[in-house]
């Protein structure tokens, strides 16, 4: 070992983390040899230390001098950043915690002239300013305290959980779950699904939970989750309008976590992560059905049957405890029918058991755009998310990677209705106004657009300007887009036509015929004023 590394040795100097760096790139540098000596190839070297074998060839080429002078160059190399120290010395004294990326940041918003360099040269000369004016990061880190054990029947936590499992073929399948952990007695509940999660999915999932505990806690502890909140509007929490309605029905209250705070609800964080490591890990998937009823000999077998690691205790035999303070389960009275939804491909498709079926061209809107599927008799029914209006279906395909289209689906018809727009707008008195009203009835019926627009035409063909004129303000007006509407209200302004009786003679002998001599009978106006 060269001199001047021996004394970066030496008892009387104080180290470093610059001398403990000089010296890990100077084991290096002898392993390198060392290794060279014994008969390694340079591959070999490169391999077994993770180096480039350039840089093997380079060190095996350089003596000890040669290398330590090496080294003293690049401690010595000039800065590009070193103009700017005084500002990043600065920054950094008035907000230790702050990164590489974002000082890089500032650097650029503050210096027009600064040179091109990488991030990386950014954090290095980062760490050299923090080093050199001993300026170490700062975090604040958090307290923590023990808390007590809630009352029995006061409490539940709830969380969302998703897994990548395999088949038995070898293919990867993602499940999702929810999981229900009674504070107190830290009885479990956890039910699978194969798609996202929706509002209705998860009403659906607390019942089968409240089911197998056999009672609800008062309260209840929540993410701020996309499933249940509609908006977080500065802390005044909106539901969606499912599961308010199933809080409203069940009776019980509901605790939202602030994001991205675990801590506040750790004991089902803590399910979460038994249910992936113990449960699915290294498990085979067969269909959902099979993993649930796989998950059930789990939890009693396992989960709720051995001593919890805090409180010592079984939870099965603390659950008997706590169902005398839990509140009777009812089944909830409109209780959902479990509706899967599926993410929609750019390709407007979904995909469904390893199988494609098509959607109308202009469905997908974008990522996140989701659809509804349901199966019935034979058929594969999609529709909007909330399953209440039906978009297409088809045949159930049978086998794997088949394309199921419907030929229909590939026409753009936007062009098309936009040209029957221009034409049935034409027929009004005001062009402008017709079109915006039309557009406006294409928003509110977009899949009956070119039936409202052919009864609209129809109409409009025997129908004065003036009062088609009359009858479109009156519809803009309070808001009227349907065709139906627009007929009634339209004959309702037209004059009605009074026609005189004719009654025809017997051409043959001038004498009135005789059905014409008979009388209908009338009925008394007292019997419609008894019936009123």
């Amino acid at each position: 070992m060269p001199g001047n590394c021996l004394k970066l040795l030496s008892p009387a100097t104080k180290p470093t983390n610059k001398m403990n760096v000089y010296l890990a790139k100077f084991m290096t540098y002898f392993e390198i040899h060392r290794m060279h000596r014994e008969g390694h190839s340079i591959s070999q070297i490169s391999e077994y230390l993770v180096l480039n074998w350039r840089t093997v060839s380079k060190y095996l080429l350089m003596s000890e001098q040669d290398y330590e002078h090496f080294l003293i160059q690049q401690s010595n190399r000039k800065k590009i950043l070193l103009p700017y120290e005084d500002f990043v010395r600065e920054r950094l004294e008035q907000f230790r915690d702050t990164s590489a990326a974002q000082m890089h940041d500032w650097l650029k918003e503050r210096y027009t002239d600064l040179p091109s360099v990488s991030p990386k040269t950014v954090f290095n000369f980062v760490g050299w300013v923090r080093e050199k004016h001993r300026l170490p990061v700062v975090t604040v880190e958090r307290q923590f305290q023990i808390v007590e054990e809630l009352p029995y029947g006061k409490q539940a936590q709830v969380d969302f959980g998703q897994y990548n499992m395999r088949t038995t073929q070898g293919n990867r399948v993602k499940v999702f779950f929810l999981t229900m952990v009674l504070s107190r007695s830290r009885f479990k509940y956890v039910w699978f699904i194969d798609s996202h999660f929706t509002s209705e999915l998860a009403i659906l999932a607390h019942e089968k939970a409240f089911e197998y505990i056999g009672g609800i806690t008062d309260e209840i502890v929540y993410d701020q989750d996309k499933v249940f909140i509609v908006s977080e509007n500065s802390g005044d929490i909106i539901l969606t309008d499912a599961f308010r309605a199933y809080t409203r029905g069940q009776s019980f209250t509901l605790h939202f976590c602030r994001k991205a705070d675990p801590q506040s609800k750790g004991k089902v964080e803590n399910v979460v992560k038994y249910v992936k490591q113990n449960f699915l890990y290294n498990r085979t998937f067969h269909n959902i059905e099979t993993l649930n009823d796989e998950a059930m000999g789990w939890l009693g077998r396992t989960a709720n049957a051995l001593p919890h690691a805090v409180t010592g205790k079984v939870p099965y035999d603390e659950l008997s405890v706590e169902r005398s303070f839990l509140k009777p389960y009812h089944v909830y009275a409109t209780r959902v029918a479990s509706i899967s939804t599926y993410a929609v491909r750019k390709d407007n498709t979904i995909s469904y058991k390893s199988n494609f079926y098509s959607l109308p061209l202009g469905t997908y809107q974008g990522k996140g755009t989701l659809v509804a599927l349901h199966i019935e008799q034979g058929y594969l029914i999609l529709s909007d998310p909330q399953g209440q209006q039906e978009i297409c279906r088809h045949k159930v395909a049978i086998g794997k990677g088949a394309k199921v289209t419907n030929t229909d689906h590939k026409r753009d018809k936007t062009a098309a209705i936009d040209k029957m727009i221009q034409q049935v707008s034409s027929l009004f008195p005001d062009a402008e106004k017709g079109k915006e009203w039309l557009k406006m009835i294409r928003d509110d019926k977009p899949r009956y657009i070119r039936d409202q627009l052919m009864m609209i035409r129809e109409v409009l063909a025997s129908t004065a300007p003036d009062v088609a004129g009359k009858t479109l303000e009156y519809c803009l007006s309070n808001k009227i887009y349907s065709a139906t509407d627009f007929k009634s209200i339209l004959s309702s302004q037209e004059p009605r036509k009074t026609e005189a009786k004719v009654v025809k003679l017997n051409p043959l002998n001038g004498n009135i015929p005789e059905g014409a001599q008979l009388q209908p009978n009338t009925s008394s106006i007292k019997d419609y004023e008894s019936l009123f």
